[in-house]
């Protein structure tokens, strides 16, 4: 009897450090972590949910976080997949060497940030170099680009966010790997780009940005010209694609190493004609022939 007890406790404890366990490998039990972020979290999350119903089998966590958390998450192998609006930094790939870690770069799609203000701002127009003086406090009033005499709010995602980041190396930095220009100390700092939304909505003196997928009625986006001799060009989904608008970037997915499995399933849905339908119906652009190939 007390062997039986044994026994049955032993093959308990297995259970439990099964299903509590990340899969690691192939996933072949079918369950996989996705994290990273907030820019595409929705993007994945219809691309899982829409996957599981093809695949009964399988078991898909997606939560956000930010970039740096899914890069995080995936260096301490506690994600499958690591979801990222930009692309993976020099100083990260080495980190991960000596983790044995080697990141495995996709991209999925393609988006623009917006830049947003209040829908009763008169201001329609800006160049990249009036974004910038903006975000940097060099300009503080709008009235300075034709705009009311008001104090501009300077809303930004934090600094673990890839939109961040992206943001502040094509806008405040203009593209110059060699600049170190930041933000304004006095930008506030919110967790989330729906946040920043929220704000704009509710402040008619702020100012902030966000992937193209948080366009909606309640804010009112600005056209950006890279020069002031250069037409205005509105972020759309037609001037993301065709790389007119300025503030365009990849979208990625990230792996240690070649992807197997679920994993792999995973991303080849996400590159397929159906997977890239979804990410024109959830606002992102969807990526060409030519960068499914160099994938």
């Amino acid at each position: 009897m007390c062997k039986t007890k044994f026994y049955i406790v032993l093959i308990v404890f297995f259970v439990m450090l099964v299903s509590c366990s990340r899969p690691q490998g192939d996933n072949a039990i079918g369950a996989m972590q996705i994290k990273g972020s907030d820019t595409i979290v929705n993007l994945v999350q219809v691309w899982a949910e829409q996957f599981s119903q093809k695949n009964s089998n399988s078991n898909i966590g997606v939560t956000g976080g930010g970039t740096g958390t899914g890069f995080a998450a995936l260096l301490n192998n506690t994600c499958d997949i690591a979801m990222a609006s930009r692309q993976v930094e020099e100083n990260e790939i080495n980190l991960a060497k000596k983790q044995n870690i080697a990141y495995k770069e996709f991209i999925v799609g393609l988006d623009g940030l917006a830049v947003l203000v209040n829908k009763n701002n008169p201001i329609n127009n800006l160049t990249i170099e009036q974004i910038r003086d903006i975000f940097m406090a060099k300009i503080k009033n709008w009235k300075e680009v034709g705009g009311e005499n008001r104090p501009i709010v300077l809303l930004s995602r934090e600094s673990n966010s890839g939109t961040h980041m992206f943001f502040k190396e094509q806008v405040i930095r203009l593209g110059n790997k060699n600049n170190s220009d930041e933000f304004s100390p006095k930008a506030l700092l919110m967790p989330s780009s729906q946040a920043i939304v929220d704000e704009i909505y509710q402040n008619p003196n702020a100012i902030g940005y966000a992937g193209i997928g948080f366009i909606s009625k309640q804010t009112k986006t600005v056209s950006v010209s890279a020069k002031s001799s250069v037409e205005f060009i509105e972020p759309t989904i037609e001037n993301v694609m065709t790389r007119k608008y300025p503030i365009s970037r990849p979208l990625y997915l990230y792996t240690n190493g070649n992807p197997k499995g679920l994993v792999k399933d995973f991303i080849d849905y996400a590159l397929s004609d159906e997977g890239q339908k979804i990410v024109v119906e959830t606002s992102f652009v969807p990526i060409n022939r030519n960068e499914k190939q160099n994938n």
